[in-house]
């Protein structure tokens, strides 16, 4: 880390300090070893270090504040042998109750003194903050581009590119999307407990408003027309995708779109990646790859991130580069169905909405 310039994170609209934060990588089964390493405190805490205090209730033995933390997340305040949990609480005068592993509940932080609450809340909502970054998605926001005509259009481009194309390195079925499944991803998001999707799915049904009147609560019709890559070498591409614009050359999807993880970063449930969402509905993609060798071992079949081939996409872009997947796609916003928002990100070939878009 540089010290002059220091990673900063930002929790309840106050900015802090990330400090160093030991990690060891260890089997699934066994605890990591994370630790908190941050400066020794006194007994009387800066009240410039305090967070909202409006949370911490009095009690008759001192001060009790409850927050609610995802219990995949329990481990990175316990650390390993309880070594970080004893830690904070050795440094700010508190006692940390943790649920066990696995049940979800509130972490609930003892002391006698409000400031000494409020910074071990304050550091174990760093260390929230810092580990659930680097969690696998579990979600993402999607338009389905699965109508009849796009499917049809779909299909005849992956019979041609089997005729045409399948002499070429990677080339082959297993890697196309399914048809029923094809979408234009908005964003993705590690939602970790069945409160963080409630809360997403509240968020969502918000954005309702500014959409209908982007759209004027009217259907946009797309053209999904032309293909590109993700990397930088056509002959070592991992995905192949279709691009998606709006037939009357509006910028209104777009808008939609960027709208869209604005409020989603905004509400913390979704970490920006880039200042314009790239509007596309993959076509190929590598980690769909099936493996006989796994299948004839009763494995699952998939490719794993590390053990993706790629696929030599020159002849394919060459040949289907201005591919017409369909033009007659129709999407009208709708947020009626709020229990089906949401789809879990488990299987690596699906490809849900997590909007309820209706065609």
């Amino acid at each position: 880390m540089d010290v002059l310039r220091p990673a900063l994170i930002n929790i309840n609209g106050r900015i802090y300090r990330r400090n160093i934060i030991k990690e060891e990588h260890y089997e699934e089964e066994e605890e990591e070893d994370v630790s908190y390493i941050g400066p020794p405190e006194s007994e009387d805490f800066a009240d410039d270090e305090t967070c909202d205090i409006n949370y911490i209730e009095q009690t008759d033995k001192g001060y009790r504040c409850a927050i609610d933390v995802p219990s995949v997340l329990y481990k990175y305040i316990i650390g390993k042998k309880g070594e970080t949990r004893r830690r904070l609480e050795f440094d700010t005068k508190t006692s940390i109750n943790i649920p066990k592993q696995g049940v979800e509940g509130q972490i609930v932080i003892t002391g006698s003194h409000k400031a000494a609450v409020s910074s071990a809340v304050t550091r174990v909502e760093v260390l929230v903050e810092s580990f659930r970054k680097k969690q696998p998605f579990t979600h993402f926001l999607s338009f389905p581009l699965n109508d009849p005509k796009i499917q049809e259009g779909f299909l005849s481009f992956k019979d041609k590119v089997l005729q045409q194309c399948s002499q070429d390195h990677g080339v082959e079925g297993s890697i196309f999307q399914n048809p029923a499944k094809l979408h234009l991803t908005i964003g993705t998001l590690a939602l970790l407990n069945d409160t963080e999707v409630r809360k997403a799915c509240e968020h969502l049904q918000e954005c309702q408003n500014f959409i209908r009147d982007i759209t004027e609560g009217n259907p946009l019709s797309l053209e999904v027309t032309g293909i590109e890559y993700m990397n930088d070498d056509p002959a070592m591409v991992d995905v192949l995708y279709a691009k998606v614009n709006v037939k009357d050359r509006s910028d209104k999807l777009q808008i939609i779109a960027d709208r869209l993880v604005e409020h989603f970063v905004s509400a913390g449930l979704m970490v920006r990646e880039w200042d314009r969402v790239k509007l596309h509905g993959t076509v190929m993609n590598t980690v769909f790859r099936k493996n006989s060798t796994v299948e004839d071992m009763g494995g699952p079949g998939r490719q794993t991130m590390n053990e993706r081939e790629a696929f030599d996409a020159r002849n394919i872009l060459k040949k289907f580069g201005a591919y017409c997947f369909g033009e007659e796609h129709q999407l009208l916003m709708s947020f009626n169905r709020a229990e089906h928002i949401l789809r879990s990100w488990m299987n690596m070939e699906a490809a849900w909405e997590v909007f309820s878009v209706a065609v």
